[in-house]
């Protein structure tokens, strides 16, 4: 199955990890699918929590079909960039500072964590 691994770097990790599921599960509901994703355990370093957040693809795939254009109009390339800013939207001003990044794009760069 595919999945698009998403790295969360938060500074409060109970916030964040609650505000990603509870939007998950409303994205789940949305699309009629259940139990879609995975939310790891955090890793803390540098005032910063660490964690992975695992959603499969196909619901995602699902987000696209019932936003159509909306979805393509999304900023970021190809269906993973644009599903972060969807993300990103939906969760900024809930929660305090954050930052998501495509898993392997991160493990790929030559910057390190940020």
């Amino acid at each position: 199955m595919d999945r698009i691994n998403i790295n969360v770097s938060a500074v409060d990790y109970d916030k964040t990890s609650k505000a990603i599921t509870h939007q998950l599960s409303l994205l789940e509901e949305m699309v009629h699918s259940q139990e879609c994703f995975v939310v790891t355990d955090s890793e803390f370093a540098f005032g910063w929590h660490f964690f992975v957040v695992s959603v499969n693809k196909a619901v995602v795939e699902k987000l696209v079909d019932q936003m159509g254009q909306d979805f393509y109009r999304l900023k970021g390339k190809g269906i993973e960039k644009k599903f972060l800013t969807w993300l990103t939207n939906n969760l900024e001003g809930k929660i305090p500072r954050f930052k998501l990044a495509i898993k392997e794009e991160m493990e790929s760069s030559k910057y390190g964590i940020f």
